[in-house]
């Protein structure tokens, strides 16, 4: 299937998808006027139809969805038994079937295990690799063009709006600002066939993978590519905000989500650093996260902001001081990595537990 979008003039394409068409600053700017698409290479459809697939999926992820009503928006994440994250999907549901948008890397995987988790339920599971993503952001000349072009299955365009605006029902913020900078980002997708990919690309007006990533990265919003491996719990991204409800019913992990963010603190704790761009070099993902001679972490994301310079995702460990002087290895060079705190170390332990008064062990005065 060919993609139309990398054959435009000035398209650079990685292994993901196209990461720019020439100007990734002026690219930036323009999705965040509303006005670019951004072909999401990197994003894949699983589909998930049958008269059971809301209670079922209900019931083995993270979130509440016995009542997500046709045409809203949520996400969920699968977590293994000890709460880690296996997989993480959008979920935009049409009346007739719940459509889930994961990482490339991640949907053939998500929908073999749900395939394999359906039992006696009527449902079907079918990764669709007919279909595209495409991403915008809401409120602009681009929300018009891919509604468009989206696919109407039921009636209803296929369109995600991303829930990490706003804490979701049942869900639990550990940043403490005054306004948290993904409320400044209403990130949407839109699930499309070939023909209404061509329509977008023929139209122009596009942007790459690397101005979606420095918007999503100066939110704050975790993605299962880039934050997650096989340790990673929600709480250390903050992913409480929106894809847990944590007043729902038992699910695989819940115990642990639970215990975690009642009594306990998550081992590590995600930062967004902002990095000296003096030396004009850029982490990978993975770099080694220094606080003196320690190392404090790794970074999971990093980008060029067309305002806020050179900055990344890092996940650190709770013991990390949030003032720490933190350096980046960037092939040799240490870069100067200034951290604002997503999660802080005491985050968790929410819940009141009353203190029992210690009985003394000494004995009575005779």
């Amino acid at each position: 299937m060919t993609d139309p979008f990398s054959q435009l003039p000035g398209a650079v394409n990685g292994d993901e998808g196209v990461e720019h068409f020439g100007d990734p600053v002026r690219e930036q700017r323009r999705l965040l006027a509303g006005g670019a698409v951004v072909p999401r290479g990197d994003r894949a459809v699983v589909r998930v139809a049958g008269e059971d697939r809301l209670t079922w999926l209900d019931s083995i992820t993270s979130q509440a969805l016995k009542r997500l009503a046709p045409g809203a928006s949520t996400e969920l994440l699968v977590l293994d038994p000890h709460g880690h994250i296996e997989h993480a999907a959008a979920v935009v549901d049409d009346g007739e079937a719940a459509w889930l948008i994961a990482d490339a890397g991640d949907a053939p995987k998500l929908a073999k295990w749900l395939g394999m988790m359906r039992f006696r339920a009527r449902v079907e599971v079918a990764e669709c690799r007919d279909l595209r993503v495409v991403g915008f952001v809401a409120g602009g000349a681009a929300e018009e063009r891919v509604s468009g072009a989206a696919l109407h299955p039921a009636g209803r365009p296929l369109v995600w709006h991303d829930p990490w605006t706003d804490v979701g029902q049942g869900g639990w913020q550990y940043a403490r600002v005054e306004e948290h900078p993904g409320t400044q980002l209403a990130w949407a997708e839109a699930i499309v066939d070939e023909t209404g990919a061509a329509a977008l690309a023929e139209h122009g007006d596009v942007a790459g993978l690397l101005a979606a990533e420095a918007l999503r990265i100066a939110a704050w919003r975790p993605r299962w590519s880039r934050e997650v491996d096989e340790r990673s719990l929600p709480h250390e991204t903050d992913w409480l905000r929106s894809a847990v409800h944590l007043d729902k019913g038992c699910y695989r992990g819940q115990e642990t989500v639970a215990k975690v963010h009642n009594l306990g603190h998550p081992p590590r704790r995600v930062a967004m650093l902002h990095l000296d761009g003096s030396e004009s070099v850029l982490p990978a993902p993975g770099a080694v996260v220094r606080d003196g001679e320690s190392e404090a972490g790794h970074i999971t994301s990093v980008a060029r902001h067309h305002e806020l310079g050179p900055i990344a995702l890092a996940v650190l460990t709770r013991r990390t001081p949030a003032d720490a002087q933190l350096v980046v290895d960037v092939d040799g060079v240490a870069v100067a990595a200034a951290q604002e705190i997503v999660v802080p170390a005491d985050a968790g332990a929410t819940a009141e537990v009353p203190r029992i008064t210690r009985l003394s062990r000494r004995p009575l005065a005779q």
